[in-house]
């Protein structure tokens, strides 16, 4: 099976502790796009301006990404600089310019229609609204969002949670979005609010997953001992794991596929983390990924 990818597509200035880089290829659907690449094809939705650089739609079209939904319009890239404090689990945004961002309207290419598998990038709810409009009885669909749409876009978020399999989250929004403290009861809440599956990120201290009934199951990160750039971490995370659903037999996608995928997110997550950018995931092959799977599951007595 084959992943739908939209959401948003970047040039990113980024300041870290160790160093500074411009022009980075960021967004959302960028890093969804090229981690689901390593498991399954990929048909990727998102707008960028004149000025997107060519080398960065050549690394698409080199992963196999298919670009038919992708649009050019005139004028200039959205683009996000940000600054990460101490030991990065602080960010700061200093500067956005949606540029052709801010006119974006996801229209889906007629063979986009019925892909299986949809993610749902973080993009605001109106616009992954209008995308499950677009899809035809998709097999599972994943949707990740964030602080500010929960902010200013409440209404519209909590609309779109009954028409998801999977929201992912991480657990400051878990907290924001249902007002629990814990986390269990967080996750609980938010599947009574309409999907079937929840998947809580924890950053450094991995993730948790909640099934039907009293499913849950803890994944710890990768453990690093040196982090470059921890942008589009939670993006490659949800994209490793929609790539890895799109594998998933005639049986179905239940908890233990949703096991398997987040483990996979998590390991290419720690993959995107030790470059700026997608440089890391650029040059990386299967094999690679294969071998730090089989670390991981030892490590995280997995095995």
């Amino acid at each position: 099976m084959s992943v739908l990818v939209v959401g948003s597509i970047a040039l990113d200035d980024i300041k870290t502790p160790q160093d500074e880089r411009k022009d980075l290829l960021g967004g959302s659907a960028s890093y969804g796009a090229v981690a689901a690449s390593f498991f399954s094809p990929v048909k990727m939705v998102g707008i960028v301006g004149e000025d997107f650089p060519e080398a960065h739609i050549e690394l698409m079209r080199s992963r196999g990404i298919d670009l038919e939904g992708l649009q050019i319009a005139k004028g200039k890239t959205f683009r996000w600089s940000g600054e990460y404090l101490g030991d990065m689990n602080t960010r700061e945004t200093r500067s956005i310019a949606l540029n052709v961002f801010e006119a974006f309207r996801p229209d889906l290419p007629e063979g986009y229609r019925n892909t299986p598998i949809v993610l749902l990038a973080n993009i605001a709810p109106d616009l992954q609204h209008l995308v499950l409009d677009q899809v035809d009885s998709p097999r599972f669909v994943i949707a990740d969002t964030m602080d500010l749409w929960i902010n200013i876009a409440r209404e519209r978020l909590l609309e779109l949670l009954p028409r998801v399999d999977l929201l992912i989250l991480n657990d400051g929004e878990a907290r924001q979005l249902t007002g629990e403290d814990n986390l269990i009861r967080a996750g609980r809440a938010l599947q009574v609010l309409g999907p079937r599956f929840v998947a809580v990120k924890k950053g450094e201290h991995g993730c948790l997953l909640f099934g039907e009934g009293t499913e849950i199951f803890a994944c710890p990160a990768y453990p690093l001992d040196e982090i470059l750039d921890p942008t589009g971490a939670g993006d490659t995370f949800a994209g490793g794991l929609a790539g890895h659903l799109a594998t998933a037999g005639p049986s179905g996608i239940g908890f233990p596929a949703l096991r398997e995928a987040i483990i996979r997110g998590t390991v290419l997550a720690s993959f995107n983390v030790e470059e700026f950018s997608l440089e890391r995931l650029k040059t990386l092959d299967r094999s690679q990924v294969e071998k730090r799977l089989a670390s991981y599951r030892k490590i995280a007595a997995l095995a």
